[in-house]
């Protein structure tokens, strides 16, 4: 499975530390970025898994050929797609623009100063100003 994705310019990233990211990415965070779900083309065999909770649906897309989770769409962000951002071709150049949920965060992980952290989730207005930078 490949993905491409229609922007200009790699997204910014952010880092999320709760327990479930932490378990779905076997490490101890997720990286992620938030893409319009109409920039994104798919190609290839994708399996979806579909996650309800009281006050969402999370649409998981994983590859059908290794089972990498890919990107996640939800009911509460409609035609924004979630890219794990390490699934990208060139993560490496990626900038992590804030760390989230991190009252949870694996206790030897450090954080870089003057990046923003948020113990829970973000206001959504701060979240937005940061991925836009």
């Amino acid at each position: 499975m490949r993905y491409t994705l229609a922007l200009d310019a790699l997204p910014s990233a952010y880092a999320c530390h709760c327990h479930q990211c932490q378990r779905w990415s076997g490490s101890a965070f997720s990286l992620q970025a938030l893409v319009p779900e109409a920039a994104l083309s798919v190609s290839g065999p994708v399996a979806v898994y579909e996650k309800t909770t009281e006050d969402r649906v999370s649409t998981q897309r994983v590859c059908g050929e290794c089972h990498s989770r890919i990107y996640n769409t939800n009911t509460r962000r409609p035609g924004v797609a979630v890219i794990r951002a390490g699934t990208l071709d060139d993560s490496e150049a990626l900038e992590c623009v804030a760390h989230i949920f991190t009252a949870t965060k694996q206790r030897w992980v450090l954080l870089p100063e003057g990046v923003p952290a948020y113990a829970a989730a973000p206001p959504p207005d701060e979240m937005k100003a940061a991925l836009s930078r």
